[in-house]
């Protein structure tokens, strides 16, 4: 089976491509359009043959790469970063520089033949896109405040102009994501479905859309918990190792770290959220886990009403 293992960094491509052989070729091309049609190029000068493509899921700098050979009819797959360390250290591999790790990519490919990748609507990574720089501008704003407080006045009047300005880019920025999602018929109608569910408020349904936490992309509302890294971890060995289950955060860190303080919003301000606090304490749940709980809730009701295409019904979450 011919695969090829990539190890994505910012600025180059370290590519390995296995033969049917077990042997394999390097080959270095930058992360460019340009160097993703020299890859290709190097790709048919070995086979005739398609190979499958795999590499990790680290940051955004695998998208442009992995959309490339998608669409030109390769089987693409994205595999988180975690499987592909566990299966070096099972492999006993005791050197890690790039060349060695898209080695490694690609033996865990041709040993595991992880699932395809589709690459997901442009209105969907539009939209990402947005969400992701809204989230950058609104750090950026954070930091300006925090250095306002203790800034000298040399300075001060430089901060708050940079405030002022950043409080104008993210009003103009929201108001694109709002004509954003508006526009496409698709993404308005399940923003109006997300909308019915109380504690989810404008931006956490620009989040869910923007990372696609529906049925298209997922079998189950696990699937999408798991993506963002909710799902719970246990941890038990023989009869003196029982830990507590805790968050596994084997997932996207922005998209769980996003979904926190509406957690918080549901769980102190709305009826079924204050229903389902109560029942998690009366079962001597931690206020922790019961946050962490309650985030993973939001998924599995995001998920099923967008499946379901009926919107939120809080007489089905009280049963």
């Amino acid at each position: 089976m011919l695969c090829l293992g990539i190890d994505v960094a910012k600025l180059k491509l370290d590519c390995a491509l296995r033969l049917e052989t077990g042997k394999s070729r390097a080959k270095v091309v930058e992360n460019t359009p340009a160097g993703f049609a020299k890859l290709e190029a190097w790709l048919r000068s070995h086979t005739e043959e398609l190979p499958h493509v795999c590499m990790e899921a680290t940051g955004i700098y695998w998208e442009a790469v992995a959309e490339f050979f998608a669409r030109r009819g390769y089987r693409v797959s994205v595999v988180n970063p975690a499987q592909i360390k566990a299966f070096s250290q099972a492999q006993m591999v005791r050197t890690k520089t790039d060349q060695v790790d898209a080695k490694v990519i690609a033996e865990f490919c041709a040993k595991h033949g992880p699932e395809a990748w589709e690459p997901p609507p442009l209105s969907e990574q539009e939209l990402k896109a947005m969400v992701l720089r809204l989230d950058a501008l609104l750090a950026m704003q954070t930091q300006e405040t925090n250095r306002l407080d203790v800034a000298r006045d040399s300075v001060r009047a430089d901060i708050e102009q940079h405030i002022a300005w950043l409080g104008e880019q993210i009003k103009q920025l929201r108001k694109r994501i709002r004509d954003h999602i508006n526009d496409d018929p698709d993404m308005r109608g399940k923003r109006d479905l997300l909308d019915t569910i109380p504690g989810v408020g404008e931006n956490t349904i620009a989040l869910l859309l923007a990372y696609g936490m529906h049925s298209g992309r997922f079998d189950n509302g696990r699937q999408a918990a798991a993506f963002a890294g909710l799902d719970p971890r246990q941890h038990e060995s023989g009869s003196s190792v029982k830990q507590r289950p805790r968050m596994s955060k084997v997932g996207h860190a922005h998209l769980r770290k996003n979904l926190y303080m509406p957690a918080m919003v549901t769980l102190y301000r709305t009826d079924w959220g204050r229903q389902f606090l109560t029942r998690l304490q009366a079962a001597g749940k931690p206020a922790k886990l019961v946050i962490g709980a309650m985030m993973r809730k939001l998924v599995h009701v995001a998920f099923g009403v967008l499946k379901s295409g009926k919107p939120f019904n809080q007489e089905l979450q009280n049963a």
